[in-house]
């Protein structure tokens, strides 16, 4: 695992250099969700797939930018499935951007994800990495990650990002973001996951909500390298989630690769209002 750990580490920094200075713009491809690819999304994706490529613990790779899962050494014991380069779109305005981790030991079940990290490109390179309790991450001027401090949710928060089309929310939603509102929260919404999580974890507390929508019914965010790796670093951090009805994303059945999802992540108070709301 540790391995694993200093690879994704070497990705980062790899990954860092390369949104500074490699051109913006489309390729001519579109990845299995039918999203145009962007040229630092296909980079991203190579210099993540040559670098796992190197450590015999890595059975197989699962990419955002790859249709079918990819084969590295069956005799290895994790197969980790990424996001190469999440809210990649908002390079061009110079947003926060990030990478996302899911670690799964032999099989691809939501009980066998071991491990999770991700990596947020923005003023400072950090890393978030999870295995007993999310740890942070900076990258120091002497060219190593430094340990900050371990990442803890409180009980209630102040943040509400809340993503998705909001024309086609449900009333229920509508509802739930409106008691936030009156309980004087404060919007904080990117369109980019990893910043966006990264913010209430450092903060403290609050919610990420990506809901079904009339136009997307099982939503959008993608299960096993985008939900799934979040879960499990809120969970330990101390927070909770749920798709809207479960009592946590781990609930969920994995039935293909690029799966969606709802999904809701954070305070035990906001999670448990939105339950109450939803279920109501």
């Amino acid at each position: 695992m540790n391995e694993i750990f200093k690879s994704i580490e070497k990705i980062a920094i790899k990954i860092s250099n390369a949104l500074k200075y490699t051109e913006l713009g489309y390729t001519d491809h579109k990845n299995q969700t039918g999203d145009v690819q962007l040229k630092l999304d296909v980079l991203s994706d190579k210099i993540i797939e040559e670098e796992f490529k190197k450590i015999d613990s890595i059975k197989a790779i699962i990419s955002e930018e790859k249709d079918d899962i990819q084969d590295i050494n069956l005799d290895g014991k994790y197969i980790v499935a990424y996001d190469p380069l999440d809210g990649s779109s908002l390079v061009d305005v110079n947003f926060a951007v990030g990478s996302i981790f899911g670690i799964y030991e032999h099989e691809l079940k939501p009980k066998n994800l071991v491990a999770s990290a991700y990596a947020i490109y923005g003023p400072r390179l950090e890393l978030v990495i999870c295995i007993d309790k999310p740890q942070l991450y900076r990258f120091a001027e002497n060219k190593e990650f430094k340990f900050i401090k371990d990442l803890k949710l409180a009980e209630k928060g102040k943040l509400n990002s809340t993503g998705a089309s909001q024309w086609g929310w449900s009333q229920k939603h509508r509802e739930f973001v409106k008691k936030l509102f009156d309980e004087k929260y404060r919007l904080r919404y990117s369109g980019a996951m990893v910043a966006d999580l990264h913010q209430i974890l450092l903060k403290g507390g609050g919610i990420f909500s990506y809901p079904a929508t009339t136009d997307a019914p099982k939503a959008k965010l993608r299960v096993v390298f985008e939900v799934l790796p979040f879960a499990y670093i809120y969970e330990k951090a101390g927070g909770k989630t749920t798709d809207g009805n479960s009592n946590s994303l781990f609930e969920i059945e994995i039935k293909e690769v690029h799966q969606t999802t709802p999904c809701f992540f954070g305070s035990s108070y906001e999670i448990e209002t939105l339950k109450k709301i939803y279920k109501d």
